[in-house]
């Protein structure tokens, strides 16, 4: 690692030098120099640099008179004045004289110049770039300057590679007496003596200092009179020197820069919360908890199933009750007027098979109710579905078999023969409602509904359900509901001109635009209702279903049997016929 950093400094350093010193030919050199047994060299900006548009790089002249910088002048003579007070000094390195290397750094381009110098090798003005940059030995021991920020991180990314500043080897060393004070370094080359703490003021014509505290090592001790400290705020008010504010509760402290008190606050993300004792990172909630954005704390989720004694589970047991009522009643109904011809039209017996079915359905919905078991997740909606499957298969095959009779039996003799001669309504309602019991067993073995609590879905609710519309055989189910509602729309159309009290085209229809209603009304419901309201949505949709269909198909019925029954005899409906048979004869 080492040996490629040296590489990389050596290309940054070649391509630093090939434009300083070749494409503009200029030889840097020290403004001020002194020779001596070690080299300290100095970087001040004895002039300000000249703001101006430039086209390309160009190398700035640091001989402008009307922009001489002052206050850097008097750092400049200082270090002047030191170095030349060590060396006049027989008791501070006695036999050791110190040399200097001033230079001006008014630019980016002179600062870099007075850096690549002041690396250069004794005697030479090149760099050599070696395997070993510890082994490498520049012309200065340490650098001062430059005061400001950006040319100081220029020059430091120049002179770390090379180790400039190492500490003088001798420092820990050195021990001398200064204005009756003794001074001392540690290994570290810091002074073992105490500090006057003094602060510069500004504020006038001349240049002035107050001592305002001071600190010794040994004891560790530190004294600082704040009521001398003059800060140049409005009515003396200490400034803040914060890199970033203090984040929100719930704020963690994203670090942007080296330091750790530069940072970003970042809210924690909904599920996690942001502990005290970590600023830097937010924890994640327990399974069981939940915690808004930007929280401190989790929260524990709620546990939400549709109970026996929530309002809203009143209101749909009782529907659902009154719908299972209503089928046993139309049952005791049909089987009073089985001999009637508005119960042989809708079907005779097979009304029975129609309301058993129904009725199956009806009573699978109390298994939504309470919390899941695995009995409840079993049979619920497979219960339903089977005992729809077997409605809808009556009401395809008693549409088509209206049809059959009214316009086919003429057309196709042998066909209708067939049909009537091998019981085909019943063929075909044990194939198709064999078929959905098979789907569901399948659904049942392969993909097993179980209780389950659900976390996902929802951040502050746990939902307790059962895992049945999450599997391929709860799609497959539904979606052989789906087709046997097409068929059975199809085959009510085909007999929208029956004579009226055959003609079930409306009544079908519109018990069919219920059921896709309430399940297109569900899948969308679902997506905005959480909690109790989505399980009580879970309900409310077969039950709609079960309602349509009975009330589609029925409720007509019952009324003609209960409140005309004028309508309900073997006059009318002949009267009937032979309007139809007059209406095809003319058309």
């Amino acid at each position: 690692m080492l040996l490629q950093t040296a590489h990389l400094v050596g290309l940054q350093l070649c391509i630093s030098c090939c434009w300083a010193y070749s494409c503009h030919n200029t030889e840097p050199s020290p403004d001020f120099s002194l020779p001596g047994d070690y080299l300290l060299a100095g970087l001040f900006p004895l002039h300000a640099e000249c703001v101006q548009v430039r086209h390309r790089p160009e190398v700035t002249l640091c001989d402008r008179l009307s922009n001489f910088n002052g206050h850097a002048y008097h750092h400049f003579q200082a270090m002047r004045f030191a170095i030349e007070e060590i060396n006049n000094s027989t008791a501070l390195l006695p036999n050791v004289t110190l040399g200097y290397e001033l230079y001006d750094v008014c630019s980016e381009s002179a600062n870099v110049y007075a850096t690549l110098r002041v690396l250069s090798v004794p005697g030479t003005n090149h760099i050599e770039i070696q395997g070993n940059l510890l082994d490498y030995v520049p012309k200065v021991v340490a650098v001062i300057g430059p005061e400001d920020s950006n040319s100081a991180a220029t020059t430091a990314a120049l002179l770390s590679p090379f180790l400039v500043p190492l500490l003088l080897e001798q420092i820990p060393k050195v021990n001398f007496l200064l204005h009756e004070d003794t001074v001392t370094f540690n290994d570290n080359g810091g002074p073992f003596s105490g500090y006057t703490i003094i602060a510069w003021d500004w504020s006038g014509p001349n240049w002035t200092f107050t001592v305002i505290g001071s600190s010794t090592w040994s004891p560790g001790w530190l004294d600082i009179n704040e009521t001398k400290i003059q800060w140049h705020g409005k009515d003396n008010q200490v400034p803040k020197s914060v890199c970033s504010s203090d984040c929100l509760e719930g704020h963690q402290q994203v670090v942007v820069d080296f330091q750790h008190c530069c940072f970003e606050c970042v809210p924690c993300e909904a599920g996690t919360f942001l502990n005290k004792s970590d600023l830097y990172s937010c924890q994640p909630c327990g399974k069981e908890e939940w915690a808004p954005e930007g929280s401190q704390i989790c929260f524990p989720r709620t546990v939400v199933c549709l109970t026996w004694h929530e309002h809203i589970s009143w209101v749909l047991l009782a529907a659902n009750s009154l719908l299972l009522l209503l089928l046993v009643g139309t049952a005791g109904l049909f089987a009073w007027h089985l001999d009637t011809p508005v119960v042989r039209s809708a079907g005779g017996q097979l009304c029975f098979l129609m309301l058993g079915s129904l009725a199956v359905g009806s009573c699978s919905l109390y298994g939504f109710f309470g919390e899941p078991t695995l009995l409840a997740c079993l049979l619920r909606q497979a219960l339903f579905a089977l005992g729809f499957a077997i409605f809808l298969s009556c009401l395809t095959v008693r549409s088509f078999q209206l049809v059959i009779i009214f316009k086919f039996s003429t057309k196709l003799p042998m066909f209708y023969r067939a049909w009537v001669q091998n019981h085909g309504a019943g063929l075909f309602v044990l194939i198709s409602s064999m078929t959905q019991l098979l789907i569901c067993l399948t659904w049942l073995a392969v993909w097993t509904p179980l209780p389950t609590r659900e976390y996902q879905r929802f951040p502050q609710l746990v939902m307790l359900e059962c895992t049945e519309f999450h599997s391929l055989g709860f799609v497959l189910a539904f979606a052989y509901n789906g087709l046997l509602s097409v068929s059975a729309f199809a085959c009510s159309y085909l007999g929208k001109d029956l004579p009226e009290n055959y003609n079930e085209a409306k009544c079908v229809t519109f018990s069919l635009l219920l059921n896709f209603v309430s399940w297109i009304s569900f899948f969308t419901v679902a997506r905005v209702f959480q909690g109790k309201y989505l399980l009580a949505v879970n309900v409310l949709a077969p039950l709609s279903s079960l309602s349509s269909g009975f009330s589609g198909y029925f409720l007509p019925k019952c009324y003609v049997i209960l409140c005309r029954p004028d309508l309900n005899s073997t006059e009318h409906f002949q009267a009937s016929i032979q309007d139809y048979t007059r209406r095809c004869h003319s058309t």
